[in-house]
């Protein structure tokens, strides 16, 4: 007699990964559907589920008291080089115009860019750097403003990789590695500070529009990677549709949407009950969160209401749909919504750092 379909699948990888997972996809779904669900007591990891002893990780203390409630995340792709804006090297000037000393470069491949090079000479910057604060940070004549507020800056110089190239090094400064799939940071923080707000994602990425249109970013640096998917950042335009695909079609009435996604639902807890995938709970909440943001995020998107005196915080340029300053104001309102981490990308593209 041949195995039953289901004698068949107890024997799979899958199925035996699937139920050591089944506890995250359903921590996962939980947090997306009632934020409350895994409240956490303050320094502890999750705490567990209310209302019974039940945790939730292996994991029992932090070996530090969590202080982190959201994070805007700055990512500004082919900006000014460190060398310009935080990292003075004032001996740089005695090797002006010399070869890279070979004690430092070992022989390293630095770029197919410079292949055709027969030489490698160094320079300083060009701009005047100056200490602030009370702790002495040099700061680059370029950043006057940040510089008023250099005491209340992380600034650290001790990270470093061998990646030589854009794409790879913006990949490991997203995820931590130079190869693509590893989960990006924002879906790391989201999957560890969950959310505050069941109508808004924890993890959202605004892209800002370069001198040349469109940002050629990979969606892969907001991925969620090996992380459920509901971990996965979603991204936000600018315009009348922030979200694509969110808002009903024409003719579909949202109590017809409802009904569809009640049936959707019961089709899908039915097919995780039998093969014990946890993505499944992660595709439900997906949906459930979708019909609720068609609500929550024309609001959050909507600035009319914002008093003058917040948008000009932002300068004049937060007024124009899809800028740099306008999604920084966007950020804000997020975050006010309880979003635990906005993402904001742009690729630098003008000719100079003055500029």
């Amino acid at each position: 007699m041949f195995p039953t379909p289901e004698q068949q699948l107890a024997e799979t990888r899958r199925y035996f990964f699937g139920r050591a997972a089944a506890g995250l996809g359903t921590a996962a779904l939980a947090s997306c559907l009632s934020p409350n669900l895994f409240a956490a007591e303050a320094g502890k990891p999750g705490g567990g589920i209310q209302g019974t002893n039940q945790p939730i990780g292996e994991l029992k203390e932090f070996h530090h008291k969590p202080k982190a409630k959201r994070v805007i995340w700055l990512f500004m792709a082919d900006g000014p080089s460190q060398l310009d804006l935080w990292d003075y090297k004032p001996k740089l000037v005695d090797y002006f115009d010399k070869d890279l000393p070979e004690s430092i470069r070992n022989g390293q491949r630095i770029t197919t860019m410079t292949s055709g090079q027969t030489r490698f000479p160094c320079a300083p910057s060009v701009f005047k750097f100056a200490q602030h604060g009370k702790h002495g940070a040099w700061v680059s004549e370029l950043l006057p403003e940040l510089a008023k507020i250099v005491d209340d800056l992380t600034i650290v110089k001790t990270m470093n990789t061998e990646a030589i190239n854009h794409d790879p090094a913006i990949t490991f400064f997203q995820t931590g590695s130079q190869l693509a799939g590893r989960p990006s940071i924002g879906s790391w923080i989201s999957y560890g500070l969950g959310s505050d707000n069941e109508n808004m994602p924890a993890f959202t990425v605004l892209l800002s529009r370069s001198n040349n249109g469109d940002q050629p970013l990979y969606a892969r640096l907001w991925g969620n990677g090996f992380l459920p998917s509901l971990r996965q950042g979603v991204q936000f335009r600018s315009g009348k549709e922030p979200v694509l695909y969110l808002n009903d079609p024409p003719g579909i009435k949202s109590s017809s949407r409802r009904r569809m996604l009640d049936y959707l639902r019961d089709l899908n807890e039915a097919q995780e009950a039998r093969v014990m995938d946890p993505e499944i709970s992660s595709r439900i909440g997906q949906y459930e969160m979708a019909y609720r943001m068609q609500t929550s995020v024309p609001e959050t998107m909507n600035v009319d209401g914002e008093p003058d005196s917040i948008v000009d915080l932002y300068g004049p340029q937060a007024r124009i749909p899809g800028t740099y300053a306008a999604n920084c104001l966007l950020a804000r309102r997020l975050v006010e919504r309880g979003v635990k981490f906005v993402q904001l990308c742009l690729l630098y593209t003008s000719p100079s750092p003055r500029d």
